[in-house]
């Protein structure tokens, strides 16, 4: 697998200049993603379960910040169904925010993923 160097950078130009180029794309990139990363944990998702008898909102942090459950969907029968319904409710929200994370840490950085970096 080859490294992919950034765009504009210039190969002709002394090794260091080079080094010093990519470390300052480097921290500008690391500061753009940690200002992404605060933004986005602390922003809401929202996900329902079962025509919504149940909503579940999680924090970008993917900490559940609110839980609302119908009184129709509680039944002391059938408290498996009522989990499921949590529990499906609950994931949906946290794949929200994983997804947009995941889009936004992707469009900082241009697809580079080098392990340990960011």
């Amino acid at each position: 697998m080859k490294a992919r160097l950034p765009k504009n950078f210039n190969n002709n130009a002394g090794g260091s200049q080079n080094i010093q180029q990519l470390a300052r794309q480097a921290q500008k990139m690391q500061e753009e993603m940690d200002a992404a990363t605060k933004e986005l944990d602390e922003k809401e998702y929202t996900a329902t379960a079962g025509g919504n008898a149940v909503t579940a909102v999680v924090t970008g942090a993917l900490e559940i910040k609110r839980l609302e459950i119908s009184k129709d969907v509680v039944d002391p029968e059938d408290i498996d169904m009522l989990s499921d319904l949590v529990i499906a409710s609950v994931n949906e929200a946290i794949r929200k925010a994983r997804d947009e994370k995941a889009a936004t840490m992707d469009k900082i950085s241009g697809g580079l993923n080098v392990p340990g970096l960011f």
